[in-house]
Parts: structure tokens; sequence; C-alpha cells
């Protein structure tokens, strides 16, 4: 072999190991962000609404509530706790291989509580501002709506959260509390949402 066809085969494997790193590197640092930083979401159900819709696509931060171990649920580095009608993503406690959404009403210490449809937090009424009630409920979820609950105290280190779709929203009314360690972040933004395209960029809130 000539010493210009060496040279050249090294170029071609320099130039080859150069995109491998590269594409090894952007993997590992999507995974990283995916981990603890930022992921997407899917809005699969209507228990949102209006808030959210189905079909919304969203970004969550992940960092905002601190660094977690994978896997294990455990704050490595503590940043800040959710707030009130902070919109989160959490592990469904009931059923570890499902994420939900939903509104966080209850933090730790609070007693909650809903007579005819007004919430109550501590004794005084919650500003309800997101919630949405209809008089229309599917046959399916008769069985389990409530119009009031409680009073329920949050024990320390759970939240208590509902849809704001309220009267179609299976939450902490019917499967209880939300442990802080399985909160994933805080809903950003919809950063796609099909059919409703409009909602382009739109911020959650």
């Amino acid at each position: 072999m000539s010493i210009q066809k060496s040279i050249s085969t090294v170029k071609r494997k320099s130039v080859f190991r150069e995109y491998l790193e590269a594409a090894a590197i952007a993997v590992v640092l999507a995974l990283f962000i995916r981990t603890f930083v930022i992921q997407a979401f899917k809005i699969p159900s209507g228990s949102m609404e209006p808030t959210l819709l189905v079909g919304d696509h969203i970004l969550v931060n992940k960092f905002l509530y601190g660094i977690k171990i994978p896997f294990l649920h455990k704050t490595l580095i503590p940043i800040s706790e959710p707030k009130r009608d902070d919109v989160i993503v959490f592990i469904y406690p009931l059923d570890k291989s499902k994420d939900f959404i939903k509104r966080v009403i209850g933090l730790p210490g609070d007693r909650v509580e809903m007579i005819n449809r007004k919430i109550y937090i501590n004794g005084a009424p919650y500003t309800d501002k997101h919630g949405y009630y209809s008089d229309y409920l599917e046959k399916a979820d008769r069985s389990v709506w409530r119009t009031q609950f409680g009073p329920l105290n949050v024990p320390e280190g759970h939240l208590f959260v509902m849809g704001d779709n309220r009267d179609n929203s299976r939450d902490s009314r019917f499967w209880g509390f939300v442990p802080l360690r399985l909160v994933l972040g805080k809903a950003i933004i919809v950063y796609w949402s099909w059919p409703h395209w409009r909602r382009f960029l739109h911020l959650i809130g």
C-alpha cells in the first residue's frame, strides 16, 4: 500500500471517529437533559381541560424541584418544592408505570375541604380560578364523582392534587395524596398541539 493511500485511510477513519464521538456526546447530553432538566409529555385525557387539551405536547421543568437520583426517587440536590396552583407531572402512586398531570391544591400540613363544589384551604375559601365545572358527567364517572369531601389533612411530604376539569378528573379526591418524592417536575409550556395548532408556545398557568 502506498503512503498516500495509507494517509487517506487514516483520514477517513479519523473523520468517522469524529462523527461517532459527536453522536455519542449528543446522545449523552440529550439523556442528561431529559433526566435532570426538561422532559416532553403528551396530554392523553381531558382531566386538565380547559387548561390542557387532549393532544397538547408539553415541556416539564424537572430541574426546578431539585436534582433527583433516577429510579430511586430521592432528591440529591434540593432546589424548591411545588407551590399551590403549580401544574405538576408525577408518578401515579397506585401504578408506578404511569405518569399523571394535575394541579397542586393542598400543600403539606394543609386542611382541604370541598362543600358544594367550593374548595376551602385551612377553613378559608380557595380562589379556584382554574377549576372548570360542568353539568354533564360521563356515565362511567357518575359513580365516583363528588361535589364535596373532607376535611382532609395533607400529610407532611405529600400534596393534594386535582384536575382542572373538576367534574371529570380522578385525582386526590379518589386515590389519595401524592408523595413529594414522586413529583417529576412542573409543566411550563405547550410547545405543540394537534389539532389545536393555535396553542403553539402556550404558557401553562
